[in-house]
């Protein structure tokens, strides 16, 4: 069975609607925030310098991670993306689908990709990495990750660390007519208690923080960099690392490799070396598809595949590429018979089950079919259509896959397959939030957003396939989550 698309209104562009980003000049502004004094582009260093610590990936774990080691070490933050600033469909929530859209082969702050399930899906490739890019929901984590995680977790430490992210980019948002009507559906159909605005991960209905203020301006990863050292930090970006570099710590044992430095090519193509001190550390923050991906090109996984592409095997870790996975996403989308207003995901439903359920509503321009005899297409000002989101996710998921080097190009995207829903768990899990979803639909919150038929009837208006009449059949709620469904 296929994911729905991960983004949330992908598939409806797919559908019906089509929507109608970094520049690399030297030197970059300064009259954005505090952390552009030591952004440079990476044409600007050196063919070769020495760091405490090297992070590759400036992203939403990379970020944090070099501000706070900026505090004691010099620290050097690579970044393949360029900057968020001053580009406002990164900078604001109305932008947020246009982003997903405008997307090319190797500059693009979203980098799309399609995975061998069939789904489409999307990286960050700017500085502040998927946080730049998402729908900038924030809760803390379950509690049972940590008790689960067979880490001995310093949790004062990690209040902490949340407290800090927290004060710097995460806001209450404010709740208008479809978000409104969703927490009150969740209610009525049994999603309890309500918590009201919480941060934390709790049972019940809650509003979630969100990375958009109340002006709509978003806040990513890469604002963490303010909090950054500037005295002992380098940011660059446009930076394509393209190999870790290992070195024997022993003379007596190759066994003993770590990590030396990398090597990374800048936009004019010119190699540049990042090399680590005596002690210091080369820090992969990649993602969960850059990680394992820089990992096999530079020699570490599996020696028998790698062998297989003619890759020089430097470290064989047999697992590097294996047990990815991805959160299936399924849910309906509706016309609504009056406009909304633009929201991302703000109110959450989370059910003891493990199934979670959000919502989204946005305006999109509607483009006629090519050439149609019967609608004409406006000359002047585009058409556009208001579509409400209900969407479940699940706890896990259970369901595993693996990536593939498609190309020794690091810019290239690697083969991915998720393998949704190969779990049987799972399966179960994504039905019981699709009912939870019709039980929603069902509530009385839910009327406004009916059409008035004929003989007093009301009904939704559904963008794609709508959920099937009977949702206690296990079999067709299980077939509206696959291709034919």
């Amino acid at each position: 069975m296929k994911k729905p698309v991960c983004l949330f209104l992908i598939h409806i562009v797919f559908l019906v609607l089509f929507c109608s980003l970094f520049s690399h000049a030297r030197p970059i502004p300064q009259t954005g925030p505090d952390y552009l004094k030591f952004v440079l582009n990476a044409t600007e260093f050196p063919p070769e310098d020495y760091y405490d610590y090297i992070v590759v990936g400036g992203g939403t774990t990379g970020c944090p991670l070099a501000a706070t080691l900026s505090q004691s070490y010099r620290v050097l933050l690579l970044e393949r993306g360029g900057v968020t600033f001053g580009k406002h469909n990164l900078m604001s929530q109305d932008g947020f689908l246009s982003t997903l859209n405008d997307v090319d082969t190797f500059d693009s702050p979203a980098q799309a990709f399609m995975s061998e399930d069939g789904v489409p899906n999307a990286r960050g490739r700017v500085l502040g990495g998927s946080s730049a890019i998402n729908a900038g929901f924030y809760s803390r984590a379950d509690p049972a990750f940590f008790q689960q995680s067979g880490v001995e977790w310093d949790l004062d430490i990690v209040n902490q660390a949340y407290e800090w992210v927290e004060e710097a980019i995460v806001f209450r948002p404010e709740l208008r007519n479809w978000q409104s009507a969703v927490r009150d559906g969740l209610l009525e159909a049994g999603v309890e208690p309500y918590t009201g605005f919480s941060l934390e991960h709790v049972v019940g209905t809650k509003i979630g923080g969100s990375t958009f203020d109340g002006s709509g301006r978003r806040h990513s990863a890469a604002d963490l960099l303010n909090h950054a050292n500037e005295a002992n930090i380098q940011v660059a970006v446009y930076a394509s690392v393209e190999r870790i570099l290992l070195a024997s710590t022993s003379q007596y044992s190759r066994s003993r490799l770590s990590a030396i430095g990398v090597v990374y090519r800048d936009k004019k193509g010119r190699y540049h070396h990042a090399m680590v001190r005596e002690k210091g550390e080369v820090m992969l923050s990649a993602g969960a598809i850059g990680s394992p991906q820089l990992l096999l090109i530079s020699g570490i996984g599996p020696r028998s595949y790698l062998s297989s592409l003619g890759i020089p095997v430097s470290y064989h870790l047999p697992y590097v590429g294996q047990y990815l996975y991805d959160n299936p996403r399924n849910g309906i989308s509706i016309v609504p018979p009056m406009p909304l207003e633009n929201s991302l995901i703000q109110v959450v439903g989370i059910t003891e089950a493990g199934t979670y359920l959000e919502a989204a509503s946005t305006v999109i321009p509607f483009v006629s079919p090519a050439r149609s005899v019967f609608i004409r297409t406006p000359s002047t000002s585009p058409l556009y259509l208001t579509v409400a989101t209900l969407m479940e996710k699940i706890v896990g998921p259970l369901s595993t896959g693996s990536l593939r080097l498609a190309s020794t190009d690091v810019r290239v995207n690697p083969i991915v397959r998720f393998n949704y829903f190969s779990n049987p768990v799972d399966v179960e899990r994504c039905v019981n939030g699709t009912r939870k979803i019709g039980d929603v639909l069902r509530s009385r919150s839910m009327e406004d957003f009916m059409f008035r038929e004929w003989f007093g009837a009301r009904n939704f208006r559904y963008v794609g396939p709508a959920l099937p009449v009977d949702l206690s059949d296990f079999t067709q709620m299980a077939d509206f989550l696959s291709p034919d469904g």
